[in-house]
């Protein structure tokens, strides 16, 4: 077993996510944000769960609450309410100093501004083996590890080099390796390809799915970039701060290949059983404010409230005498 597994074994081992509830959880989220008697409501009510070992992305336009959700996640922001649990560690309770523990040894993170994930004065090995110090990895056991870190996504090359002397490509690749320095149970990615053309992203989301298949970090990557959402099992939506939407693909993430194969969109239901209709269903069928449901035998019908224009309705609806017999 190599330094990197052994390591990534004892914090599994130690830090158990809670039985049958997933690794991250999240729970009727809520995020308010005050200033200048403005209140801005960037999470309303969200919920998530993330299974040990998944590769993730969340997707969701420009102020739907996605980068809020990431800033919780790792430790980096406070909810208002609900409930945010990571690797068993309860986000609202956590101390400062745990918090900080939290972001050192159980979850990694890479912005996508390249320039902010490393030092610029350090090189590459550098840069990788500097948070082991705060995990108390031994000093003579760093420069392997690190080096093996990259080698493992392609930058080993790289090891002497400064930040400056990189390609933006090879600088993701470095911070992903920084990121994964103390084997974290979670990395997170806030749009790690955005700075980058279509090859060198590629690139890119190949090293974090490495890092997810071969050291068994769970990899939650928030993106704009279809190359990278369509390539994942499970891409989850998020809109006007709650979960609206998730696609699964069975054939992502193998080696051959699968993509969008036998992809299916699904409406998320919350716990209160709410749930949020894509716009263009909402759109096509005329659906707003008020609709009707009916019992089918094996499903729910969803149908335009006509009535208020129509008057009394004097026979069933669309659908209904089926729903007699259910």
């Amino acid at each position: 077993m190599t330094e990197l597994a052994a390591l990534q074994a004892r914090a599994m081992a130690s830090a158990g996510a809670v039985p049958d509830e997933g690794l991250i959880v999240c729970e009727n989220l809520v995020r308010v944000y005050r200033a200048e008697g403005v209140e801005v409501q960037a999470l309303q009510g969200l919920d998530l769960t993330v299974e040990e070992g998944e590769l993730l992305a969340v997707v969701g336009a420009s102020g739907s609450g996605k980068s809020t959700l990431l800033s919780i996640l790792s430790g980096l922001d406070l909810p208002t309410a609900g409930r945010a649990r990571v690797a068993a560690h309860d986000l609202l309770a956590m101390g400062r100093r745990e918090r900080l523990d939290y972001r050192r040894r159980t979850v990694g993170f890479v912005w996508q501004q390249t320039a902010r994930n490393l030092l610029p004065y350090l090189t590459a090995l550098e840069n990788v083996t500097l948070p082991m110090g705060y995990a108390r990895v031994p000093r003579a056991r760093r420069p392997a590890r690190g080096l093996e870190l990259l080698d493992l996504l392609g930058v080993a090359d790289c090891r002497g080099r400064r930040p400056g002397e990189l390609s933006g490509g090879q600088q993701q690749r470095v911070a992903i390796a920084v990121a994964a320095a103390n084997a974290p149970r979670v990395l997170f990615a806030d749009e790690p390809t955005g700075e980058l053309d279509t090859a060198t992203g590629e690139e890119v989301f190949a090293a974090l799915r490495r890092t997810n298949a071969e050291m068994g970090v769970t990899v939650l990557i928030v993106t704009h970039d279809p190359a990278v959402s369509g390539q994942v099992r499970r891409t989850v939506r998020i809109r006007d701060g709650r979960t609206a939407t998730e696609v699964l693909r069975p054939g992502a993430g193998t080696r051959d290949g699968g993509g969008t194969d036998g992809a299916e969109e699904y409406a998320v239901l919350d716990r209160v059983g709410r749930l949020q209709l894509p716009r263009e269903y909402t759109e096509r069928y005329g659906l707003h404010r008020r609709v009707r449901l009916t019992a089918e035998h094996d499903h729910i019908g969803v149908w335009p409230d006509r009535d208020a224009a129509a008057g009394p309705r004097t026979g069933p609806g669309p659908g209904e005498q089926r729903g007699d017999d259910g």
